[in-house]
């Protein structure tokens, strides 16, 4: 028997001032189905979403949910109506405890007063429903882990009754373990009824929890595919609209490390109990890759380097002077910069502009001997790194929180290329990025290690690491638990490392 169609979205468009978000895009979702939205950034994705959650309304088509036409659908009333949107940036309260959190504005009530009874006791049941059996409704949330927290926002869905969860990449922060964990909790709820449109770049998690994959490309809907008949490269060919090859190889790794010449020395580094005791070396001209689970100390390291966080001990080198850096500033002066995992916490300025964004560092190269902005000059800074870096955007005037992850990424690159740093730090630079877009990056990546820059690159994907890096340090509780040269770079090496283990490589 056919599934019952729990809303259907019908020649639906999207325009915004000289954009068509979305073209004539018509789906039907079936009830009780996990569909999966996949398409580079930019493809609509997101104005999709936020139209089937209220937040916009449609510029022209039908929205039909549960067989009503939703004509002027908000936020609260689709909440109203069963439909939940939990974003990749969660929106709970750090300060507040979980019950506060999953219950926030709808307090139970008793007299006048909170009912902490019944808050603690429905609380409890929402957590078992969302595998927390044992998480005290009483702890506060900034105590609980990230995936924890996601589990409290399924939860805090939940006790709205949902029937409709839009999941908008939500193991974009969370381990392999954590991801299947979460998916696990999605097919307890498919089980149960419950209908959910999951958003996310990681195509081989789309296979393992999706019944069908519908494929969005600037702006239209390019096809929809069971996901029992559908691998990877048919995904990627049709977000990208060509043949697409898995994979990225550079044509050259370092091998010469007999002469190579150290750039960055690092010795004796302890942060709190985050990172360990931990000593390496960054050669000239070589791609580094840290990598190891999430907690392991990847990106305490770089942080702690730069001058961002506090070290507890430690001694650096660079170009074979001894350095003290206590402050990011002081990282800068040294020739260093850090492209940061957060970009939009820690890195972009979401008002300012495309070209803003690109010459705040360098301000120096612009600024007039009575300190004010040379405006041509600012002008073609950002429009020659702009261009290096094809960032797509309208104008060198547009806001960068209106351009794609992707294109927001290459612009923090262009604004550490044109400070023209010695030794660059790259901590998860393609995190949330569609697939055209990573290539991209990597493409940047290698043209900066060729033409004689110095990278680390804290990196969670796999295959990232692999393909890219010249040698790669693997950590395991703060501390570095192996190092691979490229030629020994392979999955089971890596994650052999990753789990504590010793590892025995073959003399070649």
């Amino acid at each position: 028997m056919e599934q019952q169609i729990i809303y259907s979205i019908q020649h639906v468009t999207k325009e915004f001032p000289g954009v068509k978000a979305l073209s004539d895009i018509s789906i039907d979702v079936r009830r009780g189905e996990i569909l999966a939205l996949v398409g580079e950034n930019g493809a609509g994705k997101s104005t999709l979403m936020n139209i089937l959650s209220g937040a916009y309304g449609p510029t022209s088509g039908k929205i039909i949910y549960e067989g009503q036409e939703l004509t002027s659908l908000t936020p609260d009333a689709a909440q109203k109506l069963g439909i939940a949107m939990i974003h990749q940036e969660l929106s709970l309260s750090n300060a507040l405890s979980v019950a506060e959190n999953i219950f926030e504005g709808r307090l139970p009530k008793k007299m006048g007063l909170v009912d902490k009874r019944q808050l603690y006791s429905q609380s409890k049941q929402l957590l078992e429903e969302v595998g927390l059996p044992h998480l005290n409704p009483r702890t506060l949330v900034r105590d609980i882990n990230v995936s924890q927290q996601q589990m409290v926002e399924i939860a805090k869905a939940l006790s709205l009754n949902a029937k409709f969860l839009i999941l908008d990449e939500p193991t974009s922060s969370l381990t392999v373990n954590e991801a299947e964990y979460l998916h696990e909790i999605m097919r307890r709820l498919k089980r149960k009824g419950i209908t959910m449109l999951y958003i996310s770049h990681k195509l081989d998690e789309i296979l393992a929890i999706s019944d069908r994959i519908v494929v969005f490309r600037d702006g239209r809907l390019i096809t929809t595919m069971e996901t029992a008949q559908t691998q990877i490269n048919d995904m990627v060919t049709n977000m990208v609209g060509r043949e697409y090859s898995a994979g990225y190889a550079r044509a050259h790794y370092k091998d010469d490390y007999a002469t190579a010449r150290p750039i960055l020395e690092v010795e004796h580094l302890s942060v709190g109990k985050k990172v360990k005791d931990v000593s390496f070396k960054l050669y000239e001209g070589e791609l580094l890759g840290i990598t190891g689970l999430v907690g392991a100390g990847r990106s305490e390291v770089l942080q702690a380097v730069f001058g961002a966080d506090k070290r507890q001990s430690g001694d650096i080198t660079v170009e074979g002077q001894p350095c003290k850096i206590g402050h990011p500033a002081d990282a800068i002066a040294k020739g260093l910069a850090l492209v940061p995992e957060g970009r939009k916490a820690q890195s972009l300025f979401l008002q300012f502009t495309v070209k803003e964004n690109i010459t705040i560092v360098s301000m120096k190269q612009v600024l007039s001997k009575l300190k004010l902005i040379r405006r041509k000059k600012e002008y073609a800074l950002a429009g020659e790194y702009s261009e290096k870096l094809r960032v797509k955007t309208p104008s060198l005037d547009q806001k960068i929180v209106n351009l794609s992850g992707g294109n927001q990424q290459k612009t923090v690159i262009a604004r550490w290329l044109l400070n023209k740093p010695k030794i660059l730090f790259l901590d998860e630079p393609t995190q949330g990025i569609d697939i055209g877009a990573k290539n991209e990056i990597y493409e940047i990546i290698d043209g900066m290690v060729k033409q004689g820059a110095s990278v680390i690159m804290v990196s969670s994907e796999m295959t990232e690491t692999i393909s890219l890096c010249d040698r790669i340090l693997v950590m395991y509780e703060g501390e570095i638990a192996g190092e691979l040269y490229h030629k020994d770079a392979t999955e089971h090496n890596i994650v052999t490392l990753m789990a504590g283990q010793k590892l025995e490589l073959n003399a070649q």
